[in-house]
């Protein structure tokens, strides 16, 4: 995929949502992943067009695996001429050989995002852009649907109360496949998640059985994802 098409559907939903407003200074919370390097990207670039004068920030929760190398992230942020910031922390120890979590997941998403919350407010942005795609949206769905017997999904905007802090997800209209495209094509440096529970979760479970459901019923996926904006969630209607 193209960076323009990337550009079109970043563009399209952060019209549609109202997610960028002038004089906005947005934290892009970066994993080292395929979707977060991809949203830096796009969002470095919209910058450039964009009605809305706003500025970015990288920032990187590193939650003290050893093995966990961000060099080539720093060489991509100098090249994007974007600020980076890495804020250190030892959560792993804290889950993996403190509390030994067996279901770690939960608990080392709210320590991160707390994490990253403060050192958010830290650098005076007042938004936060998460890497969600249309598959989390689904994925995220079906999870709610399978484990807890509610229909519901994250929403495009949010506002958070206690940090007074934004965050929006400016990759929902795209697919993970076309993430996957555009990283390949423009050879985007992806880092590894050096997590030991990396692949071994619900979500690796549903994101499973969402391409079984789709193999098997061609455009399932697009038919939940318009269900979802469709199903008067909050922060859906446009």
């Amino acid at each position: 995929m193209k960076l323009q098409q990337v550009l079109s559907y970043v563009r399209k939903a952060a019209d549609d949502y109202r997610m960028i407003e002038n004089g906005d200074k947005i934290a892009i919370g970066i994993s080292g992943g395929k979707d977060s390097l991809t949203l830096l990207w796009a969002l470095k670039h919209l910058k450039r067009f964009y009605p809305a004068s706003f500025d970015i920030h990288a920032v990187t929760v590193d939650l003290g695996f050893k093995n966990l190398n961000l060099e080539r992230i720093k060489d991509l942020c100098k090249e994007l001429e974007v600020e980076y910031t890495i804020v250190e922390t030892d959560i792993a120890k804290v889950i993996f050989e403190d509390r030994q979590e067996d279901n770690p997941c939960s608990l080392c998403s709210k320590m991160r995002k707390g994490a990253l919350n403060q050192a958010v407010k830290g650098l005076d942005c007042n938004k936060i852009a998460y890497a969600h795609h249309k598959d989390d949206v689904v994925e995220t769905m079906l999870m709610s649907l399978i484990f807890e017997g509610r229909f519901h999904t994250f929403a495009p905007v949010t506002y958070l109360d206690r940090t007074e802090l934004t965050v929006i997800r400016p990759l929902i209209y795209m697919n993970e496949a076309d993430v996957i495209g555009f990283v390949h094509k423009y050879n985007v440096p992806v880092v590894k998640s050096p997590c030991p529970a990396d692949g071994y979760t619900k979500r690796e479970y549903v994101k499973n059985l969402l391409k079984q459901l789709n193999l098997e019923n061609p455009g399932v996926k697009e038919r939940m994802f318009t269900a979802v904006k469709n199903g008067s969630l909050r922060g859906w209607s446009e």
